[in-house]
Parts: C-alpha cells; structure tokens; sequence
C-alpha cells in the first residue's frame, strides 16, 4: 500500500510580494515624500474638524472609562493617551468621520490616509515606549507611502463593493502590514500580519446604502485601522501567520467571497498611488460627485433667481456614481446625504458652496433642497465612464444643466476632474494648506501652532523631526 503523503501547499504569492514590498523596498520618488507630506496636514486637518462634531467625540477616548496609558500614543487635538490599538480607533474615526479625507477611485474606491489613524499612532508609540526606535517623520512619510500603495494598487484591479463588501477591509490589509514593520517586524512577522488580515473577511457595505445608510460608514475605517494594529501586534508577540488565506480551496478568502475571483496585483508596488491621489479640497463630498458640486457651484449664479420656474436638471454622471450615490426619496442622517448625489448638488445650486454643516438636520430642513433633488434626472455618460478607469485620466468627470418652464436652459458645465486630482495640484496646494490652518491653529495654544506650522513649511526639518516630538505640538494639553 502506498502512503498517503499530504498535498503541498504554496505560500499566497500576493501576501510575499506585500510583505517584500514592506520589508525591502526602498522608495527614491521625492515627490512621493512630498505627497505625503501633504496628506498628513490634509489628514489632521479632517480630524481636527471632526472634533465640532458630537457624533464623532461620543466615540472618543478609552472605550471602557478610565483605562488610559501614561505615556501611550496620543490622539491629535484631544488630550487622550491610549493603547495604541484603541488611539488607531479614535484618530480613524476622526480622519474620516465628514468624508473630507483623500481618496483614491478604481475598480475598489476607498480612503487611503485612513491608515494614518493606525500609522501615527504606532509611529508615536514606537518612538516613546521602545528605547533607540524612535522614528523621524520621514519614517512615517514612507509608512504613508507604502499603506497607500498597497491599498490603492490592491483596488486597481479587485471590485470588492461587486461583492457586497466594503472597502475598509483594504485598510485593515495595508495598517496591519505597514504597522508590523514600524513596531520592528521582521518578513515572516510582517507576512504573518497580512494572513490574518485577509482572514478578517470583509465588512458588508450595508451601512453605507439605503435602507441602512447610518453612522457607522465614519468609524469603519477606524475600526479598520485599529484591527490592522491589532494583528500587528500580535504577530510581532509570535502569532502565527497562515500559508494561503487567499487561496486555499473552498475556505479561502478567494472561494468564500468572491466566487473563485483571484485577488490581482494591477501593476508592481512604488509610490503610484500617493502620486496620484485625490484630495478633497473644497467640498466634504463623496468623491464621485465632486465635479458635479463645482459645476452646480459655477452654475448658482444663473439659477439663483430662478429655482421655482426650474423645470429638470440633468446630471451626466460615471457609472461608479450611480452604483453608489444616486438617491431618491427620504434621506434619514447626514451618513446618508454626504453620499446622495442628488442631495450634494442640489445644496450647490441653491447656496453656491457646500460644507460638512449642510448635511445636519437642520440644513437637510430647507424644503428647497428636495424639491430640487424631485427634479433631477441622472444619466451615466460613456466617456466619463471610460475616462474614469483609464489609468493615464483617472478623471471623475460630471455635467450639470438646468432647464427651465419657459425652455431656457443653462450652458452645460462640464468637470474633467476636481480641483484635488494631480493634474490640478499646484492649483490645489494652496488651498490645502488653508484647509489645514483653519481647522488646526483654532485649536493649538499659539506657540505650538506656531512651531507645527514651521515645520509644515519646511519640509527638511519635518522630516528629520521625531514622531512623538511633532505629535506633542498637536496636544492642546501641552505646555506653550
């Protein structure tokens, strides 16, 4: 009788080429560090406006009262030392609570700078609680790079949201790698950190659409964040990783949620992704409408005087648009208007600008806001939708034109691309450290507003800055 001898199995060949990528990779683009450089003032503006918000500071602080951690990573603009899983958690949400925060658009749409809220705080709580690996913010300008890479090529082919399952899972993926490496990780700790990451599943998208839209989709990827850190931390305690997650007949991620689909690596791991990110700049709007809210903007004007004689608007829109933000009928909560395109420009129209306070209960009142949205017609227009994947445009086009009873219309104002797309940048710059000063010197006693700001306008001396002595400029706590 022959032995029977057990089927070898092969390592996930993606989860090598991760853990290759964040162990030996050496990033040489400077106008990667520069971008990231960016989007940590675009990211700690966000939460900083996050802290206006009850909803989001309920949320805040240790999760059982009292459990804090002297000399634990601190959570920017908030006097809280924490775990750093549970600082993961408070900082994400607060990234990302008004969907204010750079995004990144492709077959998977998603937030990369939501792993700053794992990032930071594992950099600041590297650097004060393990002597001689303390980490400069160069460090954590390349953390950034590399969790926005593998986030953003990782969506480049793979349309997790077909599946019914939300993006966020791609956040936990790339915290929980990037994360093993800042705490110290080896390869095999870092590849061990991945398998459990894809093992997590995926979250559903419920939350984010109709009939369940909810509070929920702005701490997602807090949670996120935090879980990635978690599994970090594990490995780096000697958890074991897992061989074929992805791949593993009938129990793997691949098999189990997308129905045989292999997991795919568009292109090889650089700084692709940090390059060419999308900033919001001007309006905290879910990203496929933001062209539409800058058409309805230039188009205010002319409709200004006219909204009762307006017969129809008709919005041209990407197909990814309507797969996810086009909304009829009642809207419940702010969750559920910040990603109603018809809700977003419809505010446009009718006030020339669009901010996070619009979509509280008591601007959702205004009865000429629906009446506006009853009025519009949503159409996909075949060259947006092209344009929108095309890796060499990645535009996120839409056209606005208002007709009215009497057969007038507007022009029909067209948006390529919003004002934080790369081709927009230096346009954009500006505006985003504006964005970044109104939000954070309110909060700062003026000399460490003043230092913080220093550095954001030196980009040498940022760099060679340690993590934990940056954070301390964003402690309100701390001594002037």
């Amino acid at each position: 009788m022959n032995e029977r001898r057990p089927v070898p199995v092969a390592d996930d060949a993606i989860l090598g080429l991760l853990a290759d990528y964040v162990c030996a990779h050496e990033i040489e683009s400077e106008a990667a560090f520069e971008a990231a450089r960016y989007c940590l003032l675009d990211a700690l503006a966000c939460a900083f406006e996050a802290l206006d918000y009850p909803a989001c500071t309920k949320l805040l602080g240790p999760l059982v009262p009292g459990a804090v951690l002297a000399g634990g990573a601190r959570v920017p603009g908030t006097r809280f030392e924490l775990d750093p899983v549970t600082a993961a958690f408070n900082l994400g949400a607060m990234i990302r609570w008004l969907d204010f925060n750079d995004t990144w658009l492709a077959a998977e749409w998603g937030h990369p700078s939501d792993n700053i809220g794992a990032l930071l705080p594992a950099a600041d709580y590297v650097s004060r609680q393990i002597p001689g690996a303390a980490l400069s913010v160069r460090d954590l300008q390349q953390a950034v790079i590399k969790a926005y890479e593998i986030q953003g090529v990782l969506a480049l082919a793979n349309s997790f949201n077909r599946a019914g399952l939300d993006h966020v899972l791609l956040v936990r993926v790339a915290s929980a790698a990037v994360t093993a490496r800042q705490l110290g990780g080896n390869r095999q700790q870092v590849f061990n950190a991945l398998s459990q990451a894809w093992l997590d599943g995926g979250a559903l998208r419920a939350y984010r659409h109709a009939p369940n839209t909810g509070s929920r989709k702005s701490w997602a990827a807090g949670d996120a964040a935090s879980r990635g850190l978690r599994l970090a931390l594990l490995s780096l305690r000697g958890e074991m990783g897992y061989r074929s997650p992805l791949t593993a007949p009938q129990w793997g991620f691949q098999d189990v949620l997308l129905d045989g689909k292999p997991i795919e690596l568009a292109r090889s791991l650089d700084s692709y992704v940090i390059e060419n990110i999308l900033f919001k700049i001007s309006y905290p709007a879910e990203f496929h409408a933001q062209t539409a809210v800058e058409a309805a903007i230039r188009l205010h004007p002319e409709v200004r005087a006219r909204l009762d004689s307006i017969a129809r608007i008709v919005i041209q829109t990407q197909e990814p648009a309507i797969r996810i933000i086009d909304k009829t009928g009642p809207l419940h909560n702010p969750a559920d208007r910040d990603h109603c395109l018809q809700y977003m420009t419809a505010v446009a129209l009718l006030k020339g600008e669009l901010k996070a306070s619009d979509y509280e209960d008591r601007a959702a009142a205004e009865p000429r806001i629906d009446q506006l949205r009853a009025r519009m017609q949503i159409e996909e227009h075949a060259d947006f939708t092209r344009d929108y994947y095309d890796p060499d445009k990645r535009y996120i086009g839409n056209a606005v034109q208002v007709f009215f009873t009497d057969g007038s219309s507007t022009p029909r104002v067209v948006v390529d691309y919003p004002l934080g797309h790369r081709r927009r940048r230096d346009e954009a710059i500006p505006l985003l450290l504006d964005k970044c000063r109104a939000r954070i010197e309110p909060r700062l006693p003026a000399a460490q507003w003043t230092r913080f700001w220093q550095l954001a306008e030196d980009p040498e001396a940022l760099a060679a800055t340690r993590v934990d002595q940056w954070v301390g400029l964003l402690i309100p706590a701390a001594a002037e």
